[in-house]
């Protein structure tokens, strides 16, 4: 079963960042082809388990077969946002560390009839989990002129958004999206040639996010994580735009921020303590020679945290 999901970014560090418990349960939320996941097995004893999420259940298929040698392991089909049901089934918390390695794998791009490529005429898609009902056909067709160009704006940050969820709206109205390749032309004519790919990329990465939910998931999911870990437990990220790295980054420093109370107060009446450490300071980047690997790693940024208060049990 050969299929292209990609080559982690950044894998050496975040298993040196993630495991600092031989023994340890660790989470792996974004599964994938089951990279991180087998390395955190060979580093890891085997008294160690893994708890592997994936929404896609060809990633889940996948990784099973690659990981077929390792005993000590649960992998489940579900967004991350669910991992607190997961880890109840699994029967396994608090635990020692959660990874996320996120963004979109190769062979979700690579196959056309995802309809995640904007190179593809495959079917407008873009679900990670089939049983969803919402497609990218559904957003394109049903969303108000407003809904999509917000969605553009905001999930897209592309700065023609006004305009194509203009021609968007106009178009649909003699003939429906199905294609990957009706949207990419609506793209086209709007911008034209001279940054397309750039458009294109934004504006189907904005749909993809908003059919999966995919902010919206992380955000829940980050706290989630946070609550399921052990004091000392490590929380380690890899994103790969900035709208996730802004989540992530913003997370990190509400959890390590202790007194929120205004300044002009004489003492603290918030009780709020610091609840992390963060671990990189700056986010941490591969070289020039992990780039040349793996050009896909070239937008990828790691961050890394330590809980620092004691796990409750029932919190989560």
């Amino acid at each position: 079963m050969e299929k292209g999901f990609h080559q982690p970014a950044l894998a050496k560090l975040a298993i040196e960042y993630l495991v600092h418990n031989q023994e340890g349960v660790y989470v792996d939320c974004t599964l994938g082809g089951g990279g991180h996941g087998y390395a955190i097995l060979e580093r890891t004893s085997p008294r160690a388990f893994l708890i592997g999420i994936d929404a896609d259940p060809e990633a889940i298929e996948y990784a099973a077969q690659r990981l077929s040698r390792f005993s000590n392991k649960y992998l489940q089909q579900a967004f991350f946002d669910q991992l607190e049901v997961v880890l109840h089934e699994a029967g396994k918390h608090p635990v020692d560390g959660v990874l996320y390695d996120l963004g979109i794998s190769s062979f979700q791009v690579d196959e056309e009839r995802r309809g995640f490529s904007y190179q593809s005429e495959g079917p407008l898609d873009m679900r990670f989990d089939p049983r969803q009902k919402v497609t990218a056909a559904v957003v394109l067709n049903g969303y108000s002129q407003e809904d999509l160009g917000r969605i553009i704006r905001e999930f897209g940050e592309e700065r023609h958004w006004r305009a194509i969820a203009r021609e968007i709206s106009r178009r649909r109205e003699t003939a429906e999206f199905r294609t990957a390749g009706d949207l990419a032309a609506v793209v086209r004519s709007v911008v034209g040639e001279r940054f397309l790919n750039k458009s294109l990329a934004r504006v189907f990465q904005a749909i993809r996010i908003e059919v999966n939910r995919e902010l919206e998931r992380l955000r829940a999911s980050l706290e989630a994580a946070f609550q399921v870990l052990k004091q000392g437990g490590r929380l380690v990220v890899i994103s790969y735009h900035s709208l996730e790295d802004r989540i992530v980054k913003e997370f990190f420093r509400e959890k390590y921020q202790s007194c929120v109370c205004p300044p002009e107060l004489p003492a603290c009446v918030c009780n709020k303590v610091r609840e992390l450490e963060i671990l990189t300071r700056r986010p941490l980047s591969p070289d020039e020679e992990e780039i040349r690997a793996n050009p896909r790693a070239r937008s990828a940024k790691l961050r890394a945290a330590e809980k620092i208060v004691p796990y409750r049990e029932g919190q989560e």
